[in-house]
């Protein structure tokens, strides 16, 4: 409770100050304590009606002003206490702000000129992908791309509303638009997950064949551990996951009914794009570029990416193949 009261006081102060300094320079603003509408549910997820609610009745306080300040990733819980989100910072808070007033656009601002097509910080030559869609840019932000968190993107598309992201050190830079439409008919971007966890299981047939998916997810629901990946047969499971907190646990419940195999420091290799049956070739390119890199699994999505487990060790190697025969 104390630490996050104290994690707190950073974006009380530099709103403040930013407040004081469009003061002197002559521009009106009204700064707005995000803990006064800001808050979590019971289960820790943001409270959409309170939020929605509180903030309009906040606004309609200043009917003749247009400028407003507020902070993110600060929260009250449900019992009053000041609380975080705990994910995705101010990016979250401005897409739940976005969202609650049924903004015309939602915009973040960071370091970079939009999203890129790859990881800028393994592979030397990116560029900006200009249009995503909704479920593209939510696949590379839980994928890996550090630009963007992928809890941020829910509430602009529940609204279906544009998130624009810009370049706080190049404000003419057009950034990444997500939206419901984008580009068509190609590879958009490659994005990495790091700290995989692979899990290998294949059935010791004491239950039907019909209960054994039932049994093994349930080992996983009952610690609260979240699967990122998975392919199944009738007598084997192959999954990904990136929380081993409850790892041993999990291992000594799923022995029940399987033999297991497990293998850490693995990553998720995913590529998104117009990836849809009829788009004939992309799969054919994706796997020529990995055809020298061990893969562990390979998971086809929702029409929209392709995701590969393979060795930490090969990632780099991986994604520059990518680029090198998917952008080139």
């Amino acid at each position: 409770k104390q630490e996050k009261i104290i994690l707190s006081q950073g974006e009380l102060l530099i709103t403040r100050l930013m407040h004081i300094y469009l003061k002197e320079i002559g521009i009106v603003s009204v700064l707005l304590p995000a803990i006064e509408f800001m808050r979590t549910d019971r289960n820790g997820e943001p409270d959409i009606h309170f939020i929605k609610r509180n903030v309009c009745k906040l606004l309609k306080r200043y009917p003749n002003n247009r400028l407003f300040i507020t902070q993110g990733y600060i929260c009250r819980n449900v019992s009053g206490e000041i609380d975080n989100l705990q994910r995705g910072g101010s990016d979250y808070t401005a897409s739940l702000l976005g969202s609650a007033l049924n903004a015309c656009e939602i915009q973040i601002w960071t370091d970079i000129d939009g999203l890129h097509n790859n990881d800028p910080r393994v592979v030397s030559t990116t560029a900006p992908v200009r249009t995503l869609t909704f479920d593209e840019a939510s696949k590379l932000a839980y994928f890996g791309a550090k630009i963007l968190h992928p809890t941020c993107i829910l509430p602009a598309k529940l609204k279906n509303i544009p998130v624009r992201l810009l370049n706080t050190m190049n404000p003419q830079a057009p950034g990444t638009l997500i939206s419901d439409t984008a580009d068509t008919g190609k590879i958009k971007a490659v994005a990495a997950k790091d700290n995989v966890t692979y899990i290998k299981l294949r059935s010791h047939y004491k239950i039907p064949c019909y209960r054994f998916l039932e049994k093994i997810f349930h080992c996983f629901a009952q610690s609260h551990t979240p699967i990122d990946l998975v392919v199944t047969s009738n007598v084997e499971i192959s999954l990904s996951i990136d929380n081993k907190i409850h790892l041993p646990k999990i291992i000594s419940m799923l022995e029940r009914y399987a033999d297991v195999s497990v293998e850490d420091d693995m990553v998720i290799i995913c590529v998104v794009g117009d990836l849809k049956w009829y788009n004939v070739g992309f799969e054919h390119q994706i796997v020529e570029a990995l055809k020298d890199i061990p893969v562990r699994m390979i998971s086809y999505g929702d029409n929209c990416d392709v995701s590969f487990v393979m060795r930490r060790d090969d990632k780099k190697r991986a994604l520059e193949a990518l680029s090198q025969r998917v952008f080139s």
